[in-house]
């Protein structure tokens, strides 16, 4: 009986552990995304394509097509988005359907809180700032699967994820300014580099003819790797279906994996976007 009893109650004690920490964990989210919406600028600047006329053909091209002119310039972006993810391997993918949300406010950081529906669900989120990091994973909403971050190389990997997504996602935030620069590689191609402190991610842009951003790669501190080791390797993907967003146009389809460019690339993050929104900025009083 004192058994039964002892078991009860350390049951009981490991479950009050695990709300609370799914409690902290939820209020770490919703800091870090009012922190990242507070940046959305009070004073609105309307975009003039003259302000990119000194940057390569192709990045003029880019930001022509995705900014219309006279646009505020809202460098601050939420995105509602289904589609698929992976938890396996190129070879056995299974993937999962996904819906998420993400806040991006490039290169202050980033949050994507998602969840993977199944037989057993997962739900968790990714984050990124210029001093933190993580990666959280629950299963039923409770468990912990994983429990990653507060290490250079974490927030380091962290960084290079949401600069890319600033790319198709953010294009306001990649306008010509100290932290960013753009240089030419080919008459289709670009690369821009964005800064933040000590960290910093070049990303390498593919436009139409158009100015339609069509791919974008980058070499990613990553440690998805079979000696799960950190290093810089190919990482990058594909957008399409292309949409107006309040004087933007972007892209709703996006897939992503390593190894791009590749015969060993796998696109294990395949996102249909169902909205895109861009936080109301804070009006000075």
């Amino acid at each position: 009986m004192r058994l039964a009893v002892l078991i009860v109650f350390l049951a009981g004690l490991a479950l009050c552990a695990l709300l609370w920490l799914r409690v902290r964990d939820a209020r770490a989210d919703r800091a870090a995304w009012a922190r990242l919406a507070a940046m959305q600028p009070a004073v609105l600047q309307g975009f003039d394509p003259a302000t990119v006329a000194d940057l390569p053909e192709p990045a003029q091209r880019y930001f022509r097509f995705a900014i219309a002119p006279g646009t505020p310039l809202l460098p601050v972006a939420e995105i509602d988005m289904g589609g698929q993810f992976s938890l396996g391997t190129r070879d056995a993918p299974g993937f999962r359907p996904m819906r998420g949300r993400q806040i991006l406010a490039a290169p202050h950081g980033f949050v994507w809180r998602v969840r993977l529906p199944g037989w057993i669900p997962l739900s968790g989120s990714d984050a990124g700032s210029a001093s933190t990091s993580w990666t959280r994973f629950r299963m039923l909403g409770l468990i912990p699967l994983a429990r990653l971050g507060g290490d250079r190389d974490h927030l380091r990997a962290a960084f290079g994820r949401y600069v890319a997504e600033a790319v198709f996602w953010t294009p306001a935030a990649l306008l010509p300014a100290p932290d960013v620069r753009w240089q030419a590689t080919g008459p289709d191609t670009a690369s821009v580099t964005l800064s933040l402190g000590e960290l910093t991610q070049t990303v390498a842009c593919t436009v139409d003819a158009e100015g339609r951003l069509v791919a974008v790669s980058f070499l990613r501190w990553s440690n998805a790797n079979p000696q799960k080791r950190y290093r810089e390797q190919a990482f990058g993907g594909t957008l399409s279906d292309f949409r107006e967003v309040q004087g933007y146009r972007l892209p709703f389809r996006v897939e992503a994996g390593n190894q791009f460019g590749t015969d060993d690339y796998f696109a294990f993050y395949r996102a249909a976007v169902t909205a895109i929104r861009f936080p109301r900025p804070v009006r000075a009083r």
